[in-house]
């Protein structure tokens, strides 16, 4: 088939990979967002998908909005038979999603219809997930919503962060949407429509929704934390500034503290929580780069008692 890929950070560079790799089909252009500001100079930067698909010398658009004319001229002048789509970051109007005649098809990370929405494998983790995956779907004007073609199961580890789970979805995803192009162009894949039950939202995760709330479980204090990461980053006030929580650890044998109370040992730093305590391992605190707990205790110098949260 021809195809014009639609995609924009690096989550999605894997899939573009497996699309350009593959001898059945062709990309003929790829859709991503607008260069956006980045570093300290605030520089206009390409998008990591736009990056890519210049190195392979593929046409890039990128349209400020999906509905502009300009961009609906030219998509409808390469004539795409389907357009294949992982965090692209902008919705599709009906003008565009009517221009292949295949449509659209999403590579999403989770297994549909749990956790539709922009920030899936983020509410995976925080709500405990044993098993999450990426299914392949065909887009509609509803969220996340449209009929499966495919899926791929992963299982989340104890350890997992965000970022571990996405880099493994990302790469087992590719190959789910690339054998859904396969089974679209020959004719064996039809897209089933989602069950009414289990449908779960994944809305983007907020910094409030990142504050750690120290009454909490230890359980609960952990999965934010790692669910958070790398981004936005887990954080609670220490002295009433922000400090991020980049990795924590349960310490189950560890409970007489508090909710927040920090207790600081030779080379470890702990802090309690509606249950036991737990761990901290790396911190960052407000302006500076993160570090290991237990050399940031040392630098502020705890004092009996004092707590986290504010």
């Amino acid at each position: 088939m021809r195809l014009v890929f639609a995609g924009t950070p690096e989550v999605a560079v894997p899939a573009l990979d497996a699309l350009i790799a593959s001898e059945r089909h062709e990309v003929a252009a790829v859709v991503t967002r607008p260069d956006a500001p980045a570093g300290r100079g605030r520089r206009l930067v390409a998008s990591p998908v736009a990056q890519r698909a210049e190195e392979a010398g593929i046409e890039v658009l990128k349209p400020a909005r999906p509905r502009d004319e300009d961009f609906l001229a030219r998509l409808r002048e390469i004539a795409p038979d389907c357009c294949p789509v992982v965090a692209y970051g902008a919705l599709l109007p009906r003008v565009a999603l009517d221009v292949p005649a295949r449509g659209w098809v999403n590579l999403h990370f989770s297994l549909l219809p749990a956790w539709r929405g922009a920030a899936p494998v983020q509410h995976a983790i925080m709500a405990g997930d044993e098993v999450t995956g990426a299914s392949t779907f065909l887009i509609e004007e509803g969220l996340d919503s449209g009929p499966v073609y495919g899926v791929v199961t992963e299982e989340v580890r104890p350890t997992d962060t965000s970022g571990d789970l996405l880099t493994r979805l990302a790469f087992a995803g590719a190959g789910l949407l690339a054998a859904t192009m396969d089974g679209i162009e020959d004719g064996t894949l039809r897209a089933v429509p989602q069950p009414e039950e289990g449908v779960s939202l994944a809305p983007k995760i907020t910094v409030e929704d990142a504050r750690v709330d120290w009454s909490a479980p230890a359980l609960r204090v952990d999965r934010v934390v790692r669910g958070c990461s790398p981004a936005p980053g887990a954080w609670t006030l220490f002295r009433g500034e922000r400090l991020k929580l980049r990795q924590v650890a349960l310490a189950p044998d560890r409970t007489d503290l508090a909710p927040g109370e920090l207790a600081v040992g030779k080379s470890t730093v702990h802090a309690g929580t509606g249950s036991h305590a737990v761990e901290l391992l790396w911190v960052q605190p407000q302006g500076r780069k993160p570090m290991a707990a237990a050399d940031w205790a040392r630098g502020v110098r705890i004092t009996a008692g004092e707590r986290l949260g504010g």
